[in-house]
């Protein structure tokens, strides 16, 4: 089973999904199952996971309707206030879910860089361990120091890096992300998806050559059991199709062998979130 582990679905508003710049408006319309499910068929993947784009617990519901709906949808990433007093209360409500995988909260778009590192938010993430849920650390590059301490408090608990941390490739930033997500990886709770990178980088000249080194860093670091293919569709569609995103990470992996490319591009993710 070959798996996308990062996309989002929604229907569009302006209040809602604000962050959508009028350079993004090709993204400023609705993406539901049928749309994705077109997409994936022509790409060869045969399954997703569905994450959170809402911060909002009606977003957590409107992601499982849709997941107990659509067979090729195996998980959901939701979302809960994580720094509620409840937060615990919040998570139970949902247990049970057959295909309820795990949470994630925007912490690239605190003010604070040490968002991560609060104690309430720490409370949270103790109650996921609880229920056995996954949390995806969405981060910049810059929030790698503060992640690792994060995931040094929490080593029972499984993490997955969304987004190889957002490196800002634009400028080819490199070094100090490298040296971080080495340091990252050194924890065998983390994960990492092979995604978003090319919204990280010029839109309209990132090329394959510019990506590979990033690339070769996080392979090199997680190895193919801990890395997982994801496409961050509809986000990608700014810079990049489906289906070619989907071919830039198999032509970066050209050289791996099929059973270390079918982890990537699948039997991580379903190690991981456990997917049946």
């Amino acid at each position: 089973m070959r798996i996308d582990s990062h996309h989002h679905f929604w229907k569009y508003s302006a209040k809602e999904y604000d962050w959508i710049s009028n350079e993004m408006s090709v993204i400023r319309r609705d993406f539901l199952p049928p749309h994705l499910s077109a997409e994936i068929k022509q790409a060869g993947i045969d399954a997703v996971v569905s994450v959170q784009a809402r911060q909002s617990v009606e977003e957590t519901r409107f992601l499982l309707d849709f997941a107990s709906r659509n067979p090729f949808i195996k998980g959901v990433v939701g979302w809960v206030p994580l720094v509620a007093k409840d937060a615990a209360r919040q998570i139970e409500a949902f247990h049970g879910h057959p295909k309820l995988r795990g949470f994630r909260h925007v912490v690239q778009g605190e003010p604070d860089d040490a968002f991560i590192l609060r104690p309430d938010f720490n409370e949270g993430i103790k109650a996921l361990h609880h229920w056995g849920y996954i949390y995806d650390i969405l981060i910049f590059e810059k929030h790698l120091p503060n992640s690792i301490v994060f995931v040094d408090r929490h080593p029972q608990q499984v993490f997955v890096i969304d987004h190889i941390a957002k490196p800002v490739i634009k400028t080819n930033s490199f070094d100090a992300w490298a040296k971080n997500m080495r340091e990252m990886a050194k924890r065998s709770n983390v994960y990492c998806k092979v995604s978003g990178m090319v919204t990280e980088a010029d839109w309209k000249n990132w090329t394959p050559a510019q990506l590979q080194r990033y690339f070769d860093t996080v392979l090199e670091a997680f190895g193919p059991r801990r890395l997982m293919f994801g496409s961050d569709w509809p986000v990608c569609l700014v810079a990049c199709g489906y289906g070619k995103w989907v071919k830039t990470v198999e032509a970066a992996y050209a050289k791996l062998s099929a059973d270390e490319k079918a982890w990537i591009f699948g039997k991580t993710a379903r190690a991981a979130y456990d997917l049946k």
